[in-house]
């Protein structure tokens, strides 16, 4: 077993998928308080321990450079490893300025400073092991792209062997596109007798050794690029449609919805609840447009974005989705639920920011896997 250190924690999506795959969670940073709140409150009803080294409300920056908590997180990593027990850093850092949907001012936005200061935490540190996961705006897009690959150049330079790749999250299993780029980087001191020369050069992992492919379902091909998904139906009200693509189902909406029993779910009754004409009148299926996008039952979902005005409808009911089907959307398991006390908002907000279950569970799964092979 290794212990997780999680930065930008949001109500702990990435987490569970490592909870769920034999890795400790020893420490939890979150900035926003309803999200923190909402991560203990989810631990508890999952019967989850608290992490051993505590709960940390506060901004990263105040984990580096001899910052408030620099010393508190520094005999945190060093307390555990004294143990031989291996510390890996993961969090994906806030990214809408390097989403091209979002703000995209890079690196010098608010947002896009934090993941230079989750470097800078992990290079001040120095876990063993550490996973960086962010939109693909910042690999793909050509202005980001240089920012990135500095930070890369900074972890190799300081000791870090990396691999990176960009999944879809429906490659795991969670019906949603959802595009993300995912680093991962280990100390040199625990491959360097592993790699061949080349590798050592680069400073990158091999294939053989760090494998992402282990733990996909499906290729892209086989679900983002199957021509037999639906495309629209005229939308009446709780009426049945018959399911045309069998082999896919596991990945469709009213599947997840099923499987999570929704509409008894605890988040249930949590959606907005303004009417406006568009909800009858968008067909099922049509997602076409930025903001009211309704859902096909029979298909996966666009990208889990809830704000910036991104209004996604129910796909058979005249309504917005509730938190517990967007949950679903982001493949939780049924028995995860947020606060009933918490904002609307704060709801829609943690769960579009999440990595969807599925995905955060291959992944550390993938990385575990690659933690045996090492050991």
């Amino acid at each position: 077993m290794a212990t997780i250190f999680s930065f930008f924690s949001g109500s702990g999506f990435l987490d569970l998928g490592f909870e769920h795959s034999n890795f400790n969670v020893g420490l939890v940073n979150e900035f926003h308080k309803p999200f923190m709140d909402a991560y203990k409150y989810s631990r508890k009803e999952l019967k989850i321990a608290e992490p051993g080294h505590g709960y940390y409300l506060n901004s990263i920056e105040d984990f580096i450079d001899n910052g408030e908590q620099f010393g508190s997180l520094n005999h945190s990593v060093k307390t555990v490893q004294s143990t031989n027990e291996l510390v890996g850093f993961i969090g994906g850092p806030p990214c809408p300025d390097f989403s091209v949907a979002g703000k995209n001012k890079g690196h010098e936005g608010e947002n896009g400073q934090l993941t230079r200061t989750y470097i800078k935490t992990i290079i001040q540190h120095s876990p063993d092991f550490f996973l960086f996961e962010n939109v693909k705006g910042l690999w793909r897009t050509a202005k980001h792209r240089a920012f990135y690959e500095e930070m890369k150049t900074l972890l190799q330079e300081n000791g870090y062997v990396l691999t990176e790749r960009l999944i879809n999250c429906i490659q795991y299993g969670a019906p949603q596109d959802r595009d993300r780029i995912l680093l991962f980087g280990v100390k040199l001191t625990h491959v360097e007798s592993l790699l061949n020369a080349q590798d050592l050069t680069n400073m990158l992992l091999p294939s053989d050794l760090f494998d992402w492919d282990t733990h996909i379902k499906y290729s892209r091909e086989e679900t983002l690029g199957f021509k037999g998904w639906p495309e629209t139906n005229e939308f009446i009200e709780d009426n049945t449609l018959i399911n045309q693509n069998e082999s896919l189902t596991e990945i469709t909406i009213e599947h997840w919805f099923s499987k999570n029993n929704v509409l008894e779910h605890p988040n249930a009754l949590h959606h907005f609840k303004p009417i406006s004409a568009k909800f009858g009148l968008i067909l099922e299926g049509d997602t076409s447009k930025k903001s009211f996008k309704r859902l096909h039952r029979w298909r996966y979902s666009p990208t889990a974005a809830y704000g910036n005005n991104e209004v996604h409808l129910h796909p058979y009911k005249a309504r917005r989705l509730s938190a517990a089907e967007a949950l679903a959307i982001q493949s939780l398991p049924s028995d995860f639920s947020l606060p009933p006390t918490m904002t609307l908002s704060n709801m829609f907000k943690t769960i579009g920011n999440g990595v969807p279950y599925l995905a955060a569970l291959g992944v550390a799964n993938t990385i575990n896997d690659f933690l045996v092979k090492i050991k």
